[in-house]
């Protein structure tokens, strides 16, 4: 594992809590809000052969290199996450093209489909990434995805890597064993479970007015965290039998990645207070697979001053610039 050009943020920054909350609220949001303003994205309906439906928003860069990144946000998060947002601008600002795209019945699109989401569903995110690559042309393709999305992105490179003409693919701070990262967001400070229960709860609040045949309402009031919400629907709404099962199948442990024909870089920081990082070493690394893992980060955060810019913008653009 290397260290690529360590991030080091100033002595203030150091606390993994504050890396992760600023990752998302405070000044990033605020310029985020103002960006999205700014940006004249186009909005696209991708779909998938299966049928699935997924939108994203599409941002043409004045200065285009030739490139296009696909940016997945997290779990809960959408195209419109702030650290979405402020990244896809950093990267227009660096002459690529940038095509954000939202999971399902994520960033309001409960209603495009009627199957509710999991998190083994990488089929159709590649599907919607090849829906693209048929109506808009690119020399070079690039995949990134942050927490829950560098899951996704990581499984696509390995899956559909070749087939989607991926040039090179980065995941940052990705779930490398979902039972642990499960256990983890139990056991650290009390407000990331709230946060993530609330979401997931609103999200499948939405999708019931869109589908009202599916009659949780009762069982959804009933809950009271996480692990209530996995046991109420992963057993009744994936197609697994049990929770192990399901998180198991998403899992980025052992030879799962070994697929890896593009290069590919995987982010990570050991003070994640969500992701173990010891989870990393029990990845069978791959020839195409770069793990860097920083000493700060937090997850998803790498913030380096008070204004809340992130390492993560100018580290993906080294990395993409040298598959150019």
């Amino acid at each position: 594992m290397t260290a690529n050009n360590p991030f080091t943020p100033p002595l203030l920054l150091r606390n993994p809590h504050i890396q992760s909350i600023l990752n998302s609220v405070g000044p990033r949001k605020i310029r985020a809000n103002r960006l999205v303003q700014r940006l004249n994205s186009e909005t696209l309906i991708l779909t998938a052969k299966d049928g699935t439906r997924l939108k994203g928003e599409y941002d043409r860069s004045t200065s285009a290199n030739g490139g296009l990144i696909v940016l997945v946000h997290g779990w809960e998060g959408s195209s419109r996450s702030a650290y979405v947002v402020t990244t896809a601008n950093y990267l227009l600002q660096q002459g690529f093209d940038v095509l954000r795209l939202n999971l399902r019945d994520h960033g309001d699109t409960q209603h495009l489909n009627q199957g509710i989401f999991n998190s083994t569903l990488t089929d159709e995110v590649a599907g919607a990434i090849s829906d693209f690559s048929l109506k808009y042309s690119y020399k070079k393709i690039f995949l990134s995805g942050f927490s829950l999305g560098a899951n996704f992105a990581l499984r696509i490179a390995a899956d559909h890597g070749e087939r989607l003409n991926l040039s090179a693919t980065v995941g940052i701070c990705p779930p490398v064993d979902p039972v642990n990262a499960m256990i983890a967001l139990n056991r650290t400070v009390f407000f990331y479970e709230k946060y993530f229960f609330y979401r997931w709860s609103n999200s499948l609040k939405k999708k019931l007015k869109h589908f009202p045949e599916y009659d949780f309402a009762e069982a959804l009031d009933s809950a009271r965290s996480i692990n209530d919400m996995n046991e109420l629907f992963i057993t009744k709404y994936t197609p697994f039998d049990d929770i192990e099962s399901y998180f198991l199948s998403y899992a980025l442990t052992g030879d799962r990645l070994a697929n890896l024909s593009t290069p590919t870089h995987l982010i990570a920081s050991m003070d994640d207070p969500i992701i173990p990082i010891a989870d990393i070493d029990r990845i069978n690394r791959p020839e195409q697979l770069s793990i860097e893992v920083q000493e700060f980060g937090g997850h998803c955060g790498f913030i380096q001053n008070l204004a809340a810019h992130s390492w993560v913008e100018p580290r993906l653009v080294e990395i993409f610039n040298s598959h150019l």
